[in-house]
């Protein structure tokens, strides 16, 4: 197969054989909101020849600040369905899959056909992204998982390792304890999936001015009885830059995966780099 001058410099990195794989390849991105929508586009970007788009949601106008399919005109939409267009302008050859549907235990095995090469979950919902990683787990399927992006401003402290492995991130350490409470899944070992996170501690929110008698969701469907917004009693903070990284990051490593090219070493190894932590909590100016 000859290289497509679209590719051309990311053939001049991997060669026409690792363009040739990554066109053959199929990905699933399960959450297509600010980290999926910038996975899923570097994944069609790089050549991936077939993408999966899961996300039941719609576009708010919350969205605008960090998710690639939210802008003027997209409000409201399905989200795969505005995401899967763009990504179809960027590569025609491509074949992009929108799933509107939300991923629980009824609709797992579904979803998951065509087996995918990788996975990337970028499932904000916990019971969701728990059920999903017991899952690829158990059936041996790649992985690569994000971790928090909201509540950071840093996006030089994302880092990757495996989900046994993080730190500092209380998300990724509260998802290990529920993974092994309710899916028996032993975090104190190498579980094999690939995490994203962030060493920077989480920034509490502010209150603004419109909050005046609590949060009110604004979204379409915001009470849809699967992942309220309408129902939330914190909101995190979120900004374009992170997810972002984030979602960036899980494309490489989904990647590198696929083409069995080197990936950071555990924590745990004695000759990996050991990571630098803040000295004091990020704080943000009085609003």
């Amino acid at each position: 197969m000859t290289t497509h001058r679209r590719f051309d410099r990311t053939a001049r990195l991997l060669g026409d054989a690792g363009l040739a794989k990554l066109g053959a390849s199929t990905m699933t991105v399960f959450g297509v909101g600010g980290v999926g929508s910038y996975a899923a586009e570097a994944l069609v970007r790089s050549g991936v020849g077939r993408v999966i788009l899961v996300d039941y949601d719609r576009i708010c106008v919350t969205n605008v600040n960090r998710q690639l399919h939210a802008m003027k005109g997209t409000l409201g939409k399905s989200k795969v369905d505005v995401m899967a267009e763009r990504l179809r302008q960027i590569n025609p050859d491509a074949t992009i899959e929108a799933r509107s549907e939300f991923y629980s235990a009824e609709t797992s095995a579904r979803l998951l056909v065509p087996e995918p090469d990788v996975v990337i979950d970028a499932i904000d919902n916990i019971a969701a992204k728990m059920h999903l990683i017991a899952t690829c787990v158990k059936d041996k399927l790649r992985l690569v998982s994000s971790m928090g992006a909201a509540a950071r401003l840093d996006p030089t402290m994302v880092r990757v390792s495996d989900l046994s492995e993080t730190r500092v991130d209380p998300f990724a350490r509260e998802l290990r304890r529920n993974l092994r409470r309710k899916h028996e899944l032993d975090c104190t070992q190498n579980l094999g999936v690939w995490a994203v996170y962030s060493e920077e501690p989480p920034i509490p929110p502010h209150e603004l001015a419109y909050d005046s008698g609590g949060f009110r969701c604004v979204c379409p469907g915001g009470e849809n009885g699967l992942n309220d917004c309408e129902h939330r009693n914190r909101v995190e903070g979120s900004v374009a830059f992170v997810p972002s990284v984030f979602g960036a990051t899980a494309a490489s490593v989904a990647i590198k995966l696929l083409l069995g090219m080197p990936l950071p070493k555990p924590l745990s190894d004695p000759d990996a780099p050991r990571p630098v932590r803040p000295t004091r909590h990020a704080t943000l100016p009085p609003s």
